[in-house]
């Protein structure tokens, strides 16, 4: 299994769930840009499952040598890397932050999915599972440039399945809405529309045993997001969301 964002709290739930169910793997390939705290992570997984890791450090925001991942070999891979970054008022004119937030919730982070989807379209089998945001379901003033990065990786998980759909690998899009993670820490979410990592874990374990294309860790979120990708121009550009 590969875990892109290995420290992320849902990445950390999801492993742990679907070791709890009993699958075990030639190696977890955990990659990350915090590799002192992903190996006390790899550290955990041995001890409480037996299951073996390997870390391997790998920056979105820095320049990487690919040659390094070319030993890995997973029909599973599952994708948590996001930054959130500054919102609108504090960031929009942030140009590192404009550029932190876009290459690792989008544009790099897609050149490295591409080279793991290359290795499953040459074996024949696999799924891939990516974690995108309510975000990306319609530009809002209080963080467009993060919710534009998420809607192109939605599009992105959206043209990646129907292409490899017919290559027999299954590619499934997760949207999560508030999330109690370390990326939300700052920020007070309602606690009714706001999921836990382990609730999250649960829901996307069920998703992929099912083989589903898209999910919404909180169903109330797909009603919302409805609500708000329906509300004319003319009104919503006058909103403050």
């Amino acid at each position: 299994m590969i875990i892109i964002g290995s420290n992320s709290d849902v990445a950390v739930a999801f492993v742990e769930k679907i070791l709890k169910e009993g699958e075990r793997f030639p190696m977890v390939y955990l990659l990350t840009s915090n590799e002192n705290k992903t190996k006390k992570l790899a550290q955990h997984f041995f001890a409480k499952y037996g299951q073996q890791s390997e870390v391997i450090n790998f920056d979105l925001t820095q320049e990487n040598n690919f040659d390094q991942l070319n030993h890995i070999d997973s029909d599973l891979l599952f994708c948590a890397a996001g930054v959130l970054g500054k919102n609108t008022d504090e960031g929009l004119y942030d140009d590192w932050n404009t550029q932190k937030i876009v290459e690792v919730n989008y544009s790099k982070l897609i050149v490295l999915m591409n080279y793991f989807a290359q290795k499953f379209e040459a074996k024949g089998k696999g799924t891939i599972i990516g974690l995108s945001s309510v975000a990306g379901e319609r530009g809002r003033q209080s963080n467009f440039i993060y919710g534009s990065a998420k809607a192109g990786f939605t599009a992105y998980l959206a043209g990646l399945r129907n292409y490899l759909y017919h290559k027999k690998i299954h590619v499934m899009t997760v949207i999560p809405g508030f999330m109690d993670t370390q990326m939300t820490a700052d920020i007070e979410t309602p606690k009714p529309l706001t999921a836990q990592p382990d609730q999250a874990a649960n829901i996307i374990y069920k998703a992929y045993k099912k083989k589903k294309n898209v999910v919404y860790v909180t169903f109330l979120w797909w009603g919302i997001m409805m609500i708000i990708r329906n509300i004319p121009e003319f009104i919503f550009k006058k909103l403050k969301m």
